[in-house]
């Protein structure tokens, strides 16, 4: 990871993006998110080993570089290639995410990469294999409730939003006592109101229409939440939910804090194998959001 500046941006960016892609992250000091993005991409340009160059600018210490690149809010990552901007996001996303942003555009692994890859057991998250033993572990046991959200929140953050809701439809009853399960369906609420609006940036900007009129219009911060969570664009939608608890805790008797547990609970992974007596690690992404949430509530 290397700091760029207006002096060194030629070298470290322009230049170094004619032989490999360079991500830029533009962030600031003050900037949360930006906390919790930048330990993840630094992780990634480790494990990526030579694949991509990461790069860092203080957008406000930077300003004609951010104002040259449309940065309208932080945290923003763009990837260059041959000197040319190619793709980008906006937030502190989750790092499956970061790193489906990053296969898409990157050169494949050396071949011996490669083959190590093939040689990992089989069962990886989110495959074939990995979704077929869940499967098997929610029908063997129906009523299971943990079993059955570890399989219903594979499908979804695999992308596959209506087998999701299938393999849901049997612990609906349920969902109302069982508070993972009440999550999902309160991701499911807000992918059902997406389907009934425009397409998601016509419903957005329609959402921020009515927040530029009235900062505290928290109906329309929240349709643009549900509008997000359906997107799988997660960590904006905690933010867009923030900004409701920040003006008033208990909204909509705690609707707002309520829909921020569940996609807490949608995005949390599974907590990794560790040898006995050791604690796994916490996600830093949800870590970082829950600590903001207390921060709020208890302030």
């Amino acid at each position: 990871m290397i700091d760029v500046t207006i002096e060194n941006f030629e070298t470290e960016v322009i230049a170094a993006s004619q032989t490999v892609p360079v991500l830029v992250d533009f962030w600031a000091p003050w900037c949360g998110p930006c906390k919790v993005i930048g330990p993840l991409l630094e992780k990634l340009e480790v494990a990526y080993a030579g694949r991509f160059k990461l790069v860092k600018i203080d957008s406000d210490q930077e300003q004609q570089l951010a104002g040259a690149f449309g940065i309208r809010s932080i945290p923003t990552c763009i990837l260059l290639k041959n000197g040319q901007p190619v793709d980008g996001f906006m937030g502190a996303l989750p790092e499956g995410q970061i790193r489906e942003f990053l296969d898409k555009h990157l050169p494949p692994a050396e071949l011996e990469a490669e083959e190590e890859v093939d040689e990992l057991p089989l069962g990886e998250p989110g495959s074939a294999d990995a979704l077929d033993a869940l499967r098997q572990a929610a029908e063997s046991k129906p009523e299971d409730d943990d079993a059955r959200f570890d399989y219903v929140r594979a499908l979804w953050m695999a992308g596959l939003d209506d087998e999701a809701k299938v393999a849901f439809a049997p612990a609906i009853a349920r969902a109302a006592g069982v508070r993972r399960l009440d999550s999902l369906q309160r991701v499911f609420a807000a992918s059902e109101f997406a389907t009934s609006q425009p397409p998601l940036p016509q419903a957005v900007a329609a959402c921020d229409a009515r927040i530029a009129a009235n900062r505290r219009d928290f109906e329309a911060r929240f349709d643009r939440a549900r509008l997000l969570m359906a997107a799988h664009q997660y960590t904006q939608a905690l933010d867009e939910l923030l900004e409701i608890l920040m003006r008033d805790k208990a909204w909509n008797e705690d609707l707002a804090r309520k829909t921020y547990i569940a996609i807490l609970d949608l995005i949390e992974p599974p907590k990794p194998k560790v040898a006995e007596g050791q604690i796994p690690p916490d996600d830093p992404v949800v870590a970082s959001y829950r600590r903001r949430l207390s921060s709020v509530v208890l302030s």
